[in-house]
């Protein structure tokens, strides 16, 4: 979900703010700090697919979704993709919201006991894909893919044998569709899913959020086995891990600008939600995190302000 954005704006995280604001998080006691001129805005968040909250298109105001498991606001801010909690019809689907109208339609994905999820939008906004599982012996496995045209307000499935059992699908910054495979990762086709290039050892992707950094030279992952540190970075185009970072994020919500991630850290026996430098250092703190509420499954979703 996170998308485009200059070098030249990691100098905002150095700059005088010219407001600063702290938004609060209803259902999960969090406090989340903003100023203006961040490069990212706090847009959606949850518990898992219990509770979602949607961020009004304007303000700071915070509403829960009951109808919703998921939500992601588009990279251009006009659209919202939404997955319902339940089927309609024995059908799965993607709910679009306009932002400017609030008119939803609703696109069919996949036939139940199939499920299409976990919402990942190209960077133009025009397409989405989500991940099609199903269960196997009581435990979820990706099964395919579903790719939305947001225009057309339609969806073409394939199905896909051979997937790592946690594998998602999530957009390149060129249009492939990239899922984690044993210990690395691969490319396909997102026309019909075909293999066109694989990272085998490159460590696995961050996730959930955008693992490429908003030039699209950048790709987080997590260090492999052999390396000590935790967070690596690599040439998507190649495979190369370019850069070893010595941090151990809890997790990463993609990437505030190209020199810095939001990353979940330790602390005090707790968790915070902090801007985190290349360099593995924190230079700024965006909330406090009580621990009940980040193994209460927190998700958040950013969109580039």
């Amino acid at each position: 979900m996170l998308a485009h954005i200059a070098i030249a704006l990691s100098m905002t995280l150095l700059a005088p703010a010219a407001t600063a604001g702290t938004v609060p998080l209803p259902g999960v006691r969090v406090s989340y700090t903003e100023q203006t001129g961040d490069p990212v805005r706090l847009s959606a968040y949850g518990l898992g697919t219990k509770s979602t909250y949607l961020r009004a298109r304007t303000g700071a105001a915070f509403t829960r979704q009951p109808a919703l498991a998921e939500a992601a606001v588009s990279p251009d801010g006009r659209t919202v993709a939404g997955v319902p909690g339940t089927y309609r019809a024995g059908f799965d689907a993607l709910l679009l919201t306009d932002r400017a109208t609030g008119a939803t339609r609703r696109v069919r994905t996949v036939a139940k006991p199939l499920t299409a999820s976990y919402v990942s939008w190209t960077r133009d906004s025009k397409q989405v894909v989500l991940t099609v599982e199903r269960k196997v012996a009581g435990r979820w496995q990706a099964a395919g893919f579903t790719v939305v045209d947001v225009a057309a307000g339609t969806a073409r499935t394939v199905r896909l044998s051979g997937l790592d059992r946690g594998a998602s699908f999530w957009w390149s910054p060129d249009g492939k569709l990239v899922a984690r495979h044993n210990g690395g990762l691969r490319t396909h086709r997102a026309t019909d899913g075909a293999v066109i290039g694989a990272h085998p050892s490159i460590g696995l992707p961050t996730g959930p959020e955008d693992s490429y950094s908003p030039s699209g030279r950048r790709l987080a992952v997590w260090c492999p086995a052999r390396f000590r540190e935790g967070l690596c970075l690599a040439d998507p185009a190649t495979g190369r891990i370019a850069r070893r970072v010595a941090v151990q994020p809890v997790a990463l919500f993609g990437w505030w600008d190209e020199n810095h991630v939001i990353a979940v850290m330790t602390h005090r026996g707790d968790y915070r939600l902090a801007v985190l430098g290349l360099d593995g250092k924190v230079t700024r703190v965006l909330a406090p995190i009580p621990r009940r509420t980040w193994t209460a499954s927190l998700w958040l979703g950013f969109t580039r302000a």
